[in-house]
């Protein structure tokens, strides 16, 4: 987006002419931004060199799939292969990646099964280093935008040396993963809100979706195809749910276990097409030759009494009065019978939505309901994930409320009767926005719904700023390369004490301006620094870190790092203030700020010089053996280095 110049908002020239924050006692070249452009650039350029560097070292190591690389390299792969797949996120990270790959010469051919396997001679450096690249960029972001909120050139170097120097920020921008890319644009964001606001005066889950979306991807069994319109009696159809990912109407032949309701044919909701889908519709009380040519089609009416014969299986789709496996006061649904002969458990009314008795039933565009004729109550998808026993699909029940909701409300989706003439399903496609607003709707359905798998290692919110454990990206033993995804504990600790520190100050300052107290114009601008400067930062930090507690979802470690680039910035902020704060009541002030300063900065520096082998690699001995070079660095025992 061009910019215009202009007298109020000179800070497109490179330079933004700053108001000095100074104590009386205190040089100006210490307490604000020099105004030279070679004292702007010349850090800038420190900060960008640093942060490439400690990022693209070993960028190559190890030359294998680690951790999470698994799914996102698979993914940038179907994008090269413009092969369609479900997935939980926005796809633009998946989408950047494969490009990068195919800009640097990777044809999309590694299958990424599994961490531990060899690239081999495929090209994995593109996408590596485009991770990297990005991961690089979010240091000279948080500088830039410590200093537009601060002032102060040495809260934004320290700012900066506490991210280049994390090993778990390093650690997470060497591999092909959605987090660097994630946070760039996070971060790009929050500078430009930053900047505009100091310019503000003249400046391959098809399943997952529903028919119609399904209808527009190539590929797709309901793309360009033909089928009846109309349903008709001894029809083969597929029963696909209305709420977003509530799945089809599956069965197969695995039962309920002891004491979950009656020990019957499990009766599912599954999101992906399969042979167990599909149902014969029948008259309830007629199990002859709906084929027979000397008989006429008879289409399904609403109002109409009708059995669904599982066509696997054979039994009946049924409920009776067991109680649902998860959801309670709702009732199971079963599959029951022998060849598709079973009891009066078996019948259901169907029922078009807003219709009246008579009409018949669309394929696709008809929404009906199943009525328990015994119990009066509704087939419904809950969206709940059944537990192994029910393979984690989804838990279909019996509703005894008659509340009208997408849970209750099917469409037929396949149609297979050869007595019946087919028409085009072309006037199902939805436009370009119902799309865009379906799959966000799905992808975050199915992101809540993410599950831990066996023997991962997850977390739960409170350990993440504590850095309480971390994750294996590469190597279980002596012999492996070893990376492992931990916080530089020193920086990490340091932020934690900070956020305890920033609030007593904040507090402390406003009680002093509510009461009217006199400050200097120097402590004025200071106390505006950590109020609006740093309240801004807090509240960035409080957005990304507080809904984890409220997600019912499987949750990593790594998930806490873009609320610790906010940690990271106030922590910049916070110290440089307080330093300020303590120099202009000490008559030694201003070796106090620069000591201070300096401090924290060598002892980031040689943290990271401690444990910089968890991102670029350990061989040798566990930190378990006393003989590890590591031993002595394993402080916590949740460590697994």
């Amino acid at each position: 987006m061009p910019l215009a110049v202009n007298k109020t908002c000179p800070a497109v020239l490179g330079l933004r002419q700053r108001r000095t924050l100074r104590l009386a006692s205190y040089p100006a070249a210490a307490s604000s931004v020099p105004r030279a452009s070679a004292w702007f650039w010349t850090p800038l350029g420190l900060v960008a060199f640093l942060s490439f560097g400690t990022r693209f070292y070993r960028l190559r190591e190890p030359p294998h799939v680690c951790w999470d690389e698994t799914h996102f390299g698979k993914m940038g792969s179907y994008y090269i292969n413009r092969t369609f797949f479900f997935d939980v996120h926005p796809p633009l990270g998946k989408m950047l990646i494969g490009l990068a790959g195919y800009l640097s010469g990777y044809n999309g051919t590694f299958p990424f099964q599994k961490p531990g396997d060899k690239y081999e001679e495929h090209n994995y450096i593109g996408m590596r280093g485009f991770c990297a690249f990005l991961g690089s960029s979010l240091i000279p972001f948080s500088y830039l935008t410590v200093l537009e909120l601060s002032k102060s050139l040495p809260a934004a170097m320290l700012t900066a040396t506490i991210l280049t120097f994390d090993t778990g920020c390093i650690t997470l921008s060497q591999y092909i993963l959605l987090d660097p890319i994630l946070m760039f644009f996070l971060m790009g964001a929050v500078f430009s809100m930053v900047k505009y606001n100091s310019c503000a005066n003249g400046g391959p889950g098809d399943g997952f979706f529903s028919s119609g979306f399904q209808s527009r991807l190539i590929g797709n069994n309901l793309h360009n195809v033909s089928v009846p319109e109309y349903l008709a009696y001894g029809s083969v159809v597929t029963m696909k749910n209305l709420r977003m990912a509530g799945g089809y109407l599956h069965s197969h032949w695995h039962l309920y276990p002891e004491g979950v309701g009656a020990r019957q044919q499990q009766v599912t909701a599954y999101l992906h097409k399969d042979l167990n889908n599909l149902w014969i519709i029948k008259k309830y009380n007629l199990n002859g030759d709906y084929f027979d040519p000397s008989l006429p089609v008879e289409f399904v009416k609403h109002g109409d009494i009708i059995r669904l014969e599982h066509k696997e299986t054979s039994r009946n789709l049924h409920s009776h009065q067991h109680e649902a496996p998860l959801t309670r006061k709702h009732l199971q649904v079963t599959g029951y019978g022998i060849n598709g002969t079973g009891d009066s458990n078996d019948f259901w009314r169907i029922e078009i939505l807003g219709r009246k008795a008579g009409k018949r039933i669309k394929v696709l565009r008809s929404q009906i309901r199943l009525i328990h004729l015994a119990t009066g109550c509704l087939l419904g998808s809950t969206g709940k994930t059944l537990p192994k026993w029910g393979w984690e699909q989804v838990e279909v029940t019996c509703t005894p409320y008659q509340k009208e909701s997408p849970n209750s409300l099917w469409n037929v989706e396949d149609h297979i009767n050869p007595r019946l003439r087919n028409i085009s399903l072309d006037v199902l496609k939805p436009s370009f926005p119902e799309i865009l607003l379906e799959s966000h709707m799905v992808m975050i359905r199915g992101n809540s719904g993410l599950k831990p798998k066996e023997n991962e290692v997850t977390s739960k919110p409170w350990h993440w700023p504590i850095n309480y454990q971390g994750l294996r990206f590469s190597g279980v033993n002596e012999t492996d390369y070893r990376v492992y995804l931990l916080g530089n504990p020193v920086i990490w600790w340091l932020n934690l004490a900070t956020l305890g520190l920033y609030v007593i100050m904040a507090t402390f300052i406003s009680v002093v301006v509510k009461r009217g107290a006199h400050l200097t114009a120097e402590r004025q601008e200071l106390s505006q620094v950590l109020l609006h400067g740093g309240g801004l930062i807090m509240l960035g930090w409080l957005l990304h870190y507080l809904p984890f507690f409220m997600m019912g979802r499987v949750l990593y470690f790594h998930h806490y790092f873009p609320a610790m680039l906010f940690s990271s910035m106030l922590t910049g902020i916070t110290w440089d203030v307080f330093l300020k704060f303590c120099a202009g009541t000490l008559s030694a002030g201003t070796q106090v700020y620069n000591y201070g300063i300096v401090l924290l900065i060598l002892l980031t520096v040689y943290s990271f010089y401690l444990f910089h082998p968890l991102s670029y690699g350990m061989i040798g001995p566990l930190a378990l053996d006393p003989s590890s070079p590591m031993a002595g660095l394993r402080w916590l025992e949740t460590w697994e280095f």
